[in-house]
């Protein structure tokens, strides 16, 4: 069993490689390879000295509160890194989001980040009216030359049927989609991220690049490369359709495995090694 898993993931790397030549021949840009900070858990601090030690230049992280975002650039700057997609945080059920969404918004624009994560959810309200919020929001991005884009969660993004129509009941170009390649399986039966990125692929405007088991609403986030997530193809379906923007690695581990700071920062830096493997990044 070993070896066959082992010439898998050589004919895996072999292809990958062959991907990458080809992108190389066809002048094609590579993508920023950001790392998702929060993927380093408890031992966040140590990340920003291992992300340099490991030759990653791009960083994903929450975006920092008003009075942190001068301390938030100089670290950057330290240490050699680039904020290219930052964590929005706003209540979308509470009409103050809008509000909060644009203080939000002005601090990306201030520190030159193009893309806004947000987990939007219902919580309760009317969806019209989430959606309406977002809107509005798509607004206030647009002025700031920000894109907002929707995790991979329910109600307004737990697959592509779902992303496709919130895309298109939103219909604003400043409002997309965070395509999160393991939470396709974690929150939906009989379907992959591969069916799934080909449905709303038109409207990606970040992705996600994590593993999983495959099991539905398993906490089962391994090392990539370990899971069942088909990374290869998602490769060939974002170069097939000209993507064009940041790809983050996320690690969220396995629940009841608790990895000390040496265990989190290899299964970042395996990580790294086996996306970088699949195509062109910078």
């Amino acid at each position: 069993m070993r070896k066959v898993m082992c010439c898998l993931l050589l004919m895996e790397l072999l292809l990958g490689m062959a991907i990458t030549a080809s992108a190389a021949q066809s002048g094609e840009i590579p993508w920023p390879l950001a790392v998702r900070i929060m993927s380093y858990g408890k031992f966040q601090e140590a990340a920003w000295a291992h992300l340099k030690e490991i030759g990653v230049h791009y960083l994903f992280l929450a975006v920092p509160a008003p009075a942190d975002v001068d301390a938030t650039i100089a670290k950057l700057n330290e240490y050699g890194l680039t904020a290219v997609v930052m964590r929005g945080n706003a209540d979308l059920a509470k009409e103050s989001c809008v509000e909060e969404l644009a203080g939000q918004l002005a601090i990306c624009e201030k520190m030159g980040v193009k893309f806004m994560f947000l987990s939007a959810k219902l919580n309760g309200a009317d969806k019209g009216v989430v959606l309406e919020r977002l809107r509005k929001a798509g607004d206030i991005a647009k002025q700031h030359g920000v894109t907002i884009t929707l995790e991979t969660h329910p109600e307004l993004g737990t697959n592509g049927d779902i992303q496709l129509e919130t895309m298109k009941a939103l219909n604003h170009p400043n409002v997309r989609v965070n395509f999160d390649t393991a939470n396709i399986t974690y929150y939906n039966k009989n379907t992959d991220a591969v069916t799934e990125l080909k449905k709303s692929i038109d409207y990606v405007g970040t992705v996600e690049f994590k593993d999983h088991s495959g099991e539905f609403e398993t906490w089962n986030f391994p090392v990539l490369g370990k899971g069942k997530t088909n990374f290869l193809a998602i490769v060939k379906i974002l170069k097939d359709h000209h993507y064009a923007g940041p790809v983050t690695i996320e690690f969220e581990g396995v629940k009841g495995v608790e990895l000390n700071e040496a265990d989190t920062k290899k299964s970042i830096s395996d990580s790294v090694a086996y996306v970088r493997a699949l195509g062109m990044f910078k």
